[in-house]
């Protein structure tokens, strides 16, 4: 039968989008089911702001009454304004191993993008860089964090069979957490602490991480913009907000840190335990028992997940990084914790990518962001 593409047009419609990952990896024993609540939330125009500035089509792929394939077109208005590009992305692809199908949903989108003036496509690749991107192309039998993909080794040699071809990589890293701090680490931190120009904010419980949100995110939004992020868009005020919701369930206290400098917070560094046991057990729903699997897991793991960190550019190179790093590793080894995931690196990050190096910190995966022209 051929395949034909039916666009997402209702809440039924988009049911089956949100929960057919599930149906194609259910005997996939490294995939993770993504927190629902956050997809319905996610793909909700009414709820997520990123539709009001962006064109989108989702679609679903049929053989016969079967539903085969998924997949998401997205134009960032705002991003292309900001670079002063006309590019297109596609993202949350998937598919039954069917090459037929996966030209079809590429296809439905290229011709899409194109008819909206678009000469370049890339994916996979959300709204914007806080949302899943790249496939894993190296690292399969590792273990995965979120947010993140996590698709079979088939998928991205079909893509490229399409014409695609590599636009960024991004590494991740794996840190064995040391027992204690070189010593060159204690030097410094001593150093910046006696100077007293930085303040180091250590947040005691659940309750005291909201007041933080906005302005940690203010400054990622300056750092992320300045320091050329790969895909990044500034967020808005109300994105901030909604970001910080997003996450506000599953972050730790223990492993949120940050630096102020007369009370201007100049950086800060994310982390929290590996959830993903939790998530399986909970099948990615938070309510009504799930949250408490998820905690659970979270005080087992022995893997701590970095996600986010900045630091102000005027304040690069003045041992911050340190300061947060022994702070992080010492909350850590408490836990129990014996490994850290760096979370994506863009391979030319290369003074990240050194500092990771320094720690002894080996690249265990690798995603890849693909492009293709539309001219």
């Amino acid at each position: 039968m051929d395949v034909t593409l039916k666009e997402v047009e209702n809440r039924k419609e988009l049911k089956k989008f949100i929960f057919l990952p599930a149906h194609i990896h259910h005997d996939h024993p490294g995939w993770v089911p993504p927190i629902y609540m956050d997809e319905w939330q996610y793909f909700n125009p009414k709820k997520n702001k990123a539709f009001s500035y962006s064109e989108t089509t989702r679609v679903l792929a049929y053989r016969g009454n079967q539903i085969v394939g998924r997949v998401m077109g997205i134009i960032n208005n705002r991003y292309n304004e900001f670079k002063q590009v006309k590019l297109a992305r596609f993202g949350y692809l998937e598919a039954l191993e069917d090459e037929e199908v996966v030209r079809a949903l590429l296809q439905h989108v290229e011709d899409w993008a194109r008819a909206h003036g678009m000469d370049r496509i890339v994916g996979p690749y959300g709204f914007t860089d806080q949302d899943p991107e790249g496939f894993l192309i190296e690292g399969f039998d590792a273990p995965v964090t979120i947010p993140g993909y996590y698709n079979f080794e088939w998928l991205p040699v079909m893509v490229e069979a399409q014409g695609y071809e590599k636009d960024i990589d991004y590494v991740v890293y794996k840190v064995d957490i040391p027992k204690e701090e070189p010593e060159f680490y204690h030097k410094i931190y001593d150093r910046v602490m006696k100077k007293g120009d930085f303040k180091l904010i250590e947040i005691r419980n659940r309750k005291g991480i909201k007041p933080w949100v906005e302005p940690v995110l203010t400054l990622m939004n300056e750092c992320y913009s300045s320091s050329g992020i790969y895909g990044y868009t500034p967020l808005e005020e109300q994105e901030m907000k909604d970001l910080g919701k997003r996450y506000m369930l599953l972050l730790d206290p223990r492993f949120l840190k940050a630096i102020t400098k007369d009370g201007e917070v100049v950086a800060f560094v994310i982390g929290m335990p590996n959830l993903v046991e939790g998530i399986r057990k909970a099948k990615g729903r938070l309510f009504p028992l799930g949250i408490f699997k998820i905690m659970r897991a979270a005080k087992k793991t022995d893997q701590l997940d970095l996600l986010l960190g900045a630091i102000k550019e005027e304040y690069r190179g003045r041992g911050l990084d340190v300061l947060m790093g022994v702070k992080i590793f010492a909350a850590a080894r408490k836990a129990g914790m014996t490994v850290m995931d760096s979370h994506h690196e863009m391979e030319t990050n290369l003074k990240v990518r050194a500092e990771m190096e320094k720690l002894g910190g080996v690249v265990y995966k690798r995603f890849r962001v693909y492009k293709k022209s539309l001219i």
